[in-house]
């Protein structure tokens, strides 16, 4: 079975074919642009992508939206994060939040699959703290200032440690289980 994984960002790539390799899935690299909604919710921008993606007659794909939503910033950057990645920056954010005490945090990610005809979506969910300095050279965008257990950034963590507690690990295995549910794996 081979699905697309349509992003722009190799690491997502890596963190599916890692999870998925033991079901025989062979993912590969599409970079398809689509229109991300404006919206409050990863999921209706997930379901939005995916329409527009199978309008165009594209199957057996993967998108996924992520987002860090931050506690005392009131869930900013949310799902603006991509963009706040880009023109910020992790030094923009922890300037934000350089005189907050509440440092409490949760990434997001929502995935959705169309496989063999059918439609799953599925969101992950990591809490943790941001961090007074990014710190780590692993992982990609906030990795290096989110930590999962308030000793370590995600960008210190060895990729299979990460993804056994992060907000896109979590949404890998919800995703599996329901494939599973479907009758879509490969392993039972």
């Amino acid at each position: 079975m081979r699905l697309k994984v349509i992003t722009s960002n190799p690491g997502k790539v890596e963190e599916f074919r890692r999870e998925f390799a033991d079901w025989g899935v062979e993912m590969e690299h599409a970079h398809i642009p689509y229109d991300e909604i404006q919206t409050s919710e990863l999921e209706e921008v997930v379901k939005a992508g995916m329409e527009e993606l199978r309008s165009s007659g594209l199957r057996d794909f993967i998108i996924d939206d992520s987002g860090m939503f931050v506690d005392a910033l009131k869930g900013f950057p949310g799902v603006y994060s991509s963009y706040v990645q880009k023109t910020v920056g992790n030094a923009g954010v922890l300037r934000l939040m350089e005189d907050v005490s509440e440092r409490g945090a949760e990434f997001r990610c929502c995935i959705g699959c169309d496989i063999d005809g059918e439609t799953v979506i599925v969101t992950g969910v990591c809490r943790g703290t941001i961090l007074r300095e990014a710190r780590g050279d692993g992982g990609f965008g906030y990795d290096p200032i989110f930590s999962p257990d308030g000793e370590r950034s995600f960008a210190e963590m060895p990729l299979d440690e990460k993804n056994a507690v992060s907000h896109r690990g979590n949404a890998f295995r919800l995703l599996k289980d329901r494939l599973r549910d479907l009758g879509l794996s490969d392993t039972d």
